[in-house]
């Protein structure tokens, strides 16, 4: 496996349009893109820290993931992102170690990455996605 770093820190909140102040006001940082995920059910905010992101993420829908992650759990840390570089290698390798995968093959994601999600039961109760940029 090759991990290359943290792509990003996903957040679940409840606006985008509450939480984005708080970030540019208070910590100092500039979201630099806002995108709508269609097929998971979310809209996206990206603000950078050094290499990483944070991703904030407001759902567009209550029966989505992170509208149900909300209703379970309120707003907060949803997962945490790595970069890889062999995304389909890497999903293979940990599923032949009994890690559970949500997603078996990768799928898109924000920003034009390819992406896959590992299941918290098998990873110590975080929600662990995968990224790989088709573009390197």
């Amino acid at each position: 496996m090759n991990l290359t770093h943290i792509e990003h820190l996903g957040i679940a909140v409840k606006s985008l349009e509450t939480a984005i102040p708080y970030y540019e006001n208070v910590l100092g940082l500039k979201c630099y893109a806002v995108e709508e995920v269609t097929e998971q059910k979310v809209k996206t905010a990206f603000f950078k820290v050094g290499q990483t992101k944070i991703e904030l993420l407001e759902s567009t829908d209550p029966e989505g993931p992170v509208g149900k992650f909300i209703e379970n759990k309120g707003e907060g840390v949803h997962h945490v992102a790595f970069a890889v570089e062999g995304l389909q290698e890497t999903l293979d390798l940990v599923a032949e170690k009994g890690v559970r995968l949500i997603d078996k093959q990768p799928r898109k994601g924000a920003e034009g990455l390819n992406i896959a999600f590992l299941h918290p039961k098998s990873t110590f109760g975080v929600l662990t996605e995968l990224c790989e940029n088709p573009n390197k």
